[in-house]
């Protein structure tokens, strides 16, 4: 860590830190519309425009859907864009999400979690951004809101990258993270800006045979999103999965490199494993549960019970292996969904983390936890008792029960 730069710590809460990361960024537009636990970031950020503090151009736009749709029609034409969203915002978005990762634009997204309606609930799980795990978008979920910010300022690294060309989510729990008042590390403005450097445009062949940067020019015309019958449109999609697989290097990279600039590092950038080394029990959660968890896990460890956390951080591309590796010795787990598949065996990352644990030498029991739906709270004492019950199935071998539903009254 010899070559970290000096910081200054200040307090910001999720959203603040943010917008104060993209401030950093040097984005030439964002285009957002408010809607809560967001509104924070768009605002703060329309504040540090209208002070002349960064040469941004600031959309507000009339709706989420002509949000994305800006974004898209700036980052095609070569600008680094930026926007936040939640909630219904996120699903009025849903039809442009997948023509921003089709056209393979690295528009930046910040996702304060929330929950969709009905019936109407402005509180935060992560409904919202799971029901876009199919739409082509990387995606990855923070801790607190120092990671929120560093992970904003790594985010354009990894969208941009020229071998990846995709957009990114950043989801952070809304209230919990999103509003929450904590100390910060920030680093400079010029530190910032050159770490994340210009974005650099990938090379393509046009219809005339020249080579160019992938943009729309009219001086050099050429077609994104075309209409395409299928013999061509599969091999589109084939691209846009290589560019997924892409990121789970430069995501570890990102965050490696990151680390020797500011001492900090998340996991490997893919998963953040908590006395994982020897554990026989452990919970498997995405987002800020995950900090809670660590104190239970502390607590645990001193009464001699080997149990561990593993924080999913990366979600799409989804890394398989390195779960697989992470928790190869471990008898019986938990995996925590903050939001509800209907219809499905479980919550959506239960069903991710089975899959890639299917084909293990030694197959866990694994079991899965529906919880905080709509923000609904869960307290330490509910959450220590999945460990107690982890260990029940452990000795036993018995379980009572594969899906459960914590804190529901019924």
């Amino acid at each position: 860590m010899e070559n970290q730069i000096k910081q200054v710590t200040v307090p910001l809460n999720g959203d603040e830190a943010i917008a104060f990361a993209a401030k950093q960024c040097d984005v030439d537009v964002v285009a957002a519309y408010p809607i809560t636990p967001q509104t924070i970031i768009v605002e703060k950020f329309s504040e540090y425009v209208a002070n002349g503090e960064v040469q941004t151009e600031f959309i507000c736009t009339e709706s989420e859907h002509s949000a994305m749709t800006a974004c898209i029609a700036a980052g095609s034409v070569g600008a680094r864009t930026f926007t936040a969203s939640a909630s219904a915002g996120l699903a009025l978005m849903h039809e442009m999400l997948f023509i921003a990762s089709g056209s393979r634009v690295p528009v930046v997204m910040a996702v304060a979690n929330r929950a969709l309606s009905s019936p109407l609930n402005i509180h935060g799980d992560q409904s919202d951004s799971m029901a876009e795990r199919d739409s082509g978008w990387l995606h990855i979920y923070v801790e607190n809101a120092q990671e929120a910010y560093d992970t904003i300022i790594q985010a354009f690294k990894i969208a941009e990258d020229i071998e990846i060309s995709l957009p990114i989510i950043v989801g952070l729990d809304g209230f919990t993270i999103s509003h929450t008042l904590e100390n910060v590390s920030i680093l400079d403005d010029n530190t910032v800006k050159n770490y994340v450097g210009e974005r650099i445009l990938p090379m393509v062949v046009n219809q005339e045979g020249k080579t160019l940067p992938y943009k729309l020019d009219p001086e050099n015309p050429m077609t994104m999103g075309p209409n395409v019958a299928p013999a061509f449109y599969f091999e589109f999609k084939r691209q846009q999965e290589e560019g997924m697989r892409n990121a789970l290097k430069k995501i570890q990279q990102v965050n490696t490199e990151y680390a020797k600039i500011t001492g900090r590092s998340y996991g490997n950038g893919l998963i953040d494993a908590y006395e994982m080394d020897d554990a026989e029990i452990a919970v498997v959660v995405v987002g800020s549960t995950a900090g809670t968890l660590k104190v239970i896990v502390d607590q645990l460890r001193q009464e001699g019970v080997k149990a561990g956390v593993l924080r999913l951080r990366t979600f799409r591309p989804f890394p398989a292996e390195d779960l697989k590796s992470a928790l190869k010795s471990v008898k019986a787990i938990a995996v925590m969904d903050k939001s509800m598949s209907f219809g499905a065996f479980g919550g959506a990352v239960f069903n991710e983390v089975r899959n890639a644990l299917y084909d293990v030498e030694k197959r866990p029991t694994i079991v899965s936890y529906i919880f905080g739906l709509g923000g609904r709270d869960y307290s330490p004492h509910d959450l220590r008792r999945i460990y107690e019950e982890l260990w029940k199935i452990n000795k036993t071998g018995h379980v009572e029960s594969q899906v459960h539903y914590l804190g529901l009254k019924e």
